[in-house]
């Protein structure tokens, strides 16, 4: 749907833009982030674009666009509650995988313990203690005083990480398998 495709009262933006104050401040008090509520309001002021010609005549525009903010909020905490349902599941799922094979540990890269410095702290940090070392996930999450599904986020994202350096490192390599690797980091 096009902006066009609505017939807008010219006025209206500007009321709305007059009032831009009042609305960030109305955002800010229902939203803990100052930068989440500039993006809820931006946000609120294109749905109001989108949807300018459901205005109707008698209707107050500062009203009308106080329903649209109302109903940005509620959008954001219904995507909210469900990604934090999704991390928690994904974080228990990844609590219940298969425990190393010790036998594995002799055949893997050697330039992976060098390629960790090169990555994020936090990112070599999780590495080294959940899947080089002897941590399960669910440990690692109560002792770094994080939830499941953040330790899983991070591994997940530790992972590609990683899976990036490696490629940049070793090339074809680390690709097919890295079984036998015998180059050195950079």
């Amino acid at each position: 749907m096009s902006i066009e495709s609505h017939k807008l009262d010219p006025e209206i933006p500007t009321q709305l833009l007059d009032q831009r104050k009042q609305f960030l401040g109305f955002v800010q008090r229902r939203v803990a982030d100052g930068a989440l509520a500039e993006d809820i309001l931006q946000t609120a002021y294109i749905r109001a674009l989108q949807h300018g010609g459901e205005l109707r005549a008698n209707e107050s525009a500062v009203a009308w666009f106080y329903r649209i903010l109302r109903n940005a909020i509620i959008d954001h905490y219904r995507r909210r509650t469900t990604e934090n349902k999704l991390l928690e599941a994904w974080g228990h799922a990844l609590e219940h995988l298969p425990a190393k094979d010790p036998t594995l540990e002799l055949v893997v890269c050697t330039c992976i313990t060098a390629v960790l410095d090169h990555l994020t702290p936090a990112y070599a940090e999780i590495l080294r203690e959940v899947d080089l070392g002897n941590i399960s996930l669910k440990d690692f999450a109560t002792a770094h005083n994080i939830t499941s599904g953040n330790a899983g986020v991070r591994a997940y994202r530790a992972r590609l990480a990683l899976r990036r350096e490696l490629l940049r490192t070793c090339g074809c390599c680390a690709e097919h398998g890295c079984v036998d690797c015998t180059c050195r980091p950079a």
